[in-house]
């Protein structure tokens, strides 16, 4: 899932958002210098990148356009899903996604400090741009994957990703609806049971079996 996602799945604790936000930028145990809540934020996104890659229905998409894009095809479906996200965003909060969004780009200037340099950098152009609200344009998720695409030095094609999902409307809006609901309950479960006792348990266990 790329930010829009990961937002909204955050709850309304603020440095949970904010972790979850900068987590792709923050390698290993690295995420153990930042603040509890700011790691539960890390650890949720990592939660639900997990879940997001073993998905069948999300394989279902990224099979879909491997042959365009090969290793960058999740890349493209995570921007397809918010994409979805933000266009259907009536459904899934009370909250205008026009004032969500606002309200996030706030809360990161009020919380400046704690954010990495690589996340500080990157805000003005967040917040220029408003990402979060094009995504829900078609206009909007284009510049946004041809901003992608300058990343990989042109290399990744997703310039052109506008096409697979033009063509392919219909059926990766119906794969992301049945997705986001089963991703949404995995979210709420996790941050109810405590991202942190839920995600040190499990390595634990994995600890177990590996010894024994």
């Amino acid at each position: 899932m790329n930010f829009l996602a990961h937002i909204y799945l955050s709850g309304e604790d603020e440095f949970i958002q904010i972790g979850n936000f900068i987590a792709d930028g923050i390698k290993g145990k690295k995420y153990l210098a930042f603040p509890q809540k700011i790691q539960e934020g890390i650890l949720l996104h990592r939660e639900i990148d997990s879940f997001t890659d073993h998905h069948p229905v999300v394989r279902q998409s990224t099979k879909r356009l491997h042959p365009n894009y090969s290793h960058y095809s999740g890349v493209v479906v995570d921007m397809f899903y918010d994409h979805f996200l933000a266009k259907n965003w009536k459904r899934y909060s009370d909250i205008p996604l026009e004032v969500f969004a606002e309200n996030f780009y706030r809360m990161l200037q009020k919380h400046h400090a704690v954010l990495p340099e690589r996340t500080r950098n990157m805000i003005p152009h967040m917040i220029r741009d408003n990402w979060l609200v094009n995504y829900a344009s078609l206009a909007g998720i284009d510049r946004a994957m041809t901003q992608l695409n300058r990343r990989t030095d042109y290399q990744a094609h997703m310039n052109e990703a506008i096409n697979d999902l033009r063509e392919h409307y219909p059926l990766f809006e119906k794969e992301f609806t049945g997705f986001f609901e089963e991703l949404i309950i995995f979210t709420k479960a996790k941050l109810r049971e405590g991202v942190i006792k839920t995600v040190k348990g499990a390595e634990n266990k994995d600890n177990d079996q590996k010894k024994g």
